[in-house]
């Protein structure tokens, strides 16, 4: 996601190569890297406490406020400072991650603010939202909201006189982060920015280009997250592996080390899904070639290969 440390450390080298020829250009970039290291420590925090809670747990208000008011912050920085000054004439690797950057916040929008929710990382409702708590107010005697977003008609004639007063942020039946962003669907919005920066590094970086593989990382955790498409999670892993094996450009040491970490991670998505014997989990998902049901025995013997670095990178 934005948060990755590969992207942090693009993001901090080109934040100083730009640091002459583009002040402004350079002090957002390190805004963005800022940001992004503080928006890694929130989703670290927040998926620790939904391991701890329970798969279904909501993280805090205060966290899930936090993470999308700096996801929206970061698409506020990339869509008025970075994409107008990032062409692929002056730096290729700069255009490729402000997409990349664009794709990842949004999908961090997806998971915690998206309707209608996709996954149960983020809902509209935290805890400590309900109804029950609201109602109990209006025995103080002061005009309040129901749970529906409307008031008592008890309350006092002055404020009613004064027209329709809404509940305040976070109260009513919609998001408490709708203050934040507007609620929708973003989903298809993300997935357009992934499709654009994986042309982009098809078009411009080798098969091992650790920015490349980032690109094509993230965006195989998005479909088994959001669009809830795992053989197409597996499948892209997969591809991504075979390239970096047929990739022969000769890379430095970081991002070889960068290559080695990201390939063990696509092993692993290569994997999702699967049952323990590596058989699918869902049904009819084709049959081999001798008749029986299930998965092919073609597909079965990739999955259970393991995962080794790519020639000439050992």
């Amino acid at each position: 996601m934005a948060s990755s440390e590969i992207d942090q450390k693009f993001l901090g080298k080109l934040a100083r190569l730009v640091e002459n020829e583009n002040p402004l250009l350079s002090s957002v970039l390190f805004k963005i890297l800022g940001l992004s290291i503080n928006l890694s420590s929130q989703l670290i925090t927040a998926r620790k406490q939904r391991r701890q809670d329970g798969s279904s747990a909501n993280p805090p208000l205060d966290l899930h406020l936090h993470i999308v008011w700096l996801s929206r912050e970061g698409l506020l920085l990339l869509d008025q400072y970075v994409l107008p000054s990032a062409t692929l004439k002056k730096n290729v690797e700069l255009k490729i991650l402000a997409y990349k950057l664009l794709a990842s916040f949004y999908h961090i929008i997806v998971l915690f603010h998206n309707t209608p929710p996709v996954t149960t990382i983020g809902t509209n409702t935290p805890e400590g939202q309900s109804t029950t708590s609201v109602a109990n107010a209006s025995d103080k005697g002061k005009k309040v909201a129901k749970g529906d977003g409307t008031y008592d008609h008890d309350a006092s004639k002055s404020i009613s006189e004064g027209g329709p007063v809404g509940p305040p942020p976070g109260f009513g039946p919609q998001s408490p982060t709708a203050f934040l962003m507007k609620p929708g669907d973003y989903l298809p919005l993300a997935q357009q920015c992934f499709q654009e920066a994986i042309q982009l590094a098809e078009q411009h970086l080798w098969g091992s280009h650790s920015l490349r593989l980032s690109v094509k990382t993230e965006y195989a955790a998005f479909l088994y997250e959001c669009i809830h498409d795992a053989e197409a999670s597996r499948r892209l892993a997969k591809e991504t592996i075979s390239e970096v094996y047929e990739a022969t450009e000769g890379i430095d040491n970081d991002m070889f080390n960068d290559a080695c970490e990201l390939v063990t991670v696509l092993g692993k998505m290569m994997k999702r899904g699967l049952g323990s014997n590596n058989t699918l989990r869902s049904k009819g998902h084709g049959t081999s070639n001798s008749g029986s049901q299930g998965t092919p025995r073609t597909e079965q013997t990739e999955a259970q290969a393991p995962v080794t670095a790519p020639p000439g990178m050992i």
